[in-house]
């Protein structure tokens, strides 16, 4: 019984993810679509993606700044939307935003006694204000998690490896 107990939350955590994702997909297309006078279907998709790239392009305008100023401060003002909006920004600007943070992939040794390397990613260079020159911060993801832990090490026991952040 334990072990089908197991076999089910394994289940859980693959198809959790894959179902929410497609879920969301579908609400945001069908929401869409709805609202389009347009008679076939899927012509949501179009025009989502074009109006994400529109806002994209948009977004380096000085009036354009301005408003999203002004909607990410009322989203942040907001109790609950404040903590499901930032953690989704934070998340999407640590791997494709102009303050990327894990395009950087290290291999860490802890311990210069043993032949066990970490994987990580090198989040800040410079650390002098904290009173550690010579040193960088390394994020350690934890497995199918965005959570992990940030270490402080000296720059000598990082080296950069040849990989993107996906890998």
């Amino acid at each position: 019984m334990k072990r089908l107990a197991q076999y089910f939350l394994r289940g859980l955590l693959i198809t959790t993810p894959v179902a929410l994702t497609l879920w969301i997909c579908w609400w945001l297309v069908s929401t869409v679509d709805s609202f389009l006078p347009l008679g076939f279907p899927g012509a949501g998709i179009l025009v989502t993606i074009a109006g994400i790239t529109i806002i994209g392009a948009l977004a380096g305008t000085l009036a354009t700044r301005a408003v999203l100023g002004e909607v990410d401060r009322l989203l942040e003002g907001l109790p609950f939307v404040r903590l499901v909006y930032t953690w989704t920004k934070d998340l999407l600007n640590a791997f494709v935003g102009e303050k990327r943070r894990f395009n950087r992939p290290v291999r860490l040794r802890l311990d210069l006694d043993s032949d066990v390397w970490h994987v990580g990613f090198v989040t800040a260079d410079a650390l002098d204000h904290l009173g550690l020159p010579g040193h960088v911060a390394v994020y350690l993801p934890w497995s199918y998690s965005f959570a992990g832990r940030v270490i402080l090490v000296p720059s000598d026991r990082v080296e950069p490896i040849q990989a993107n952040s996906t890998d």
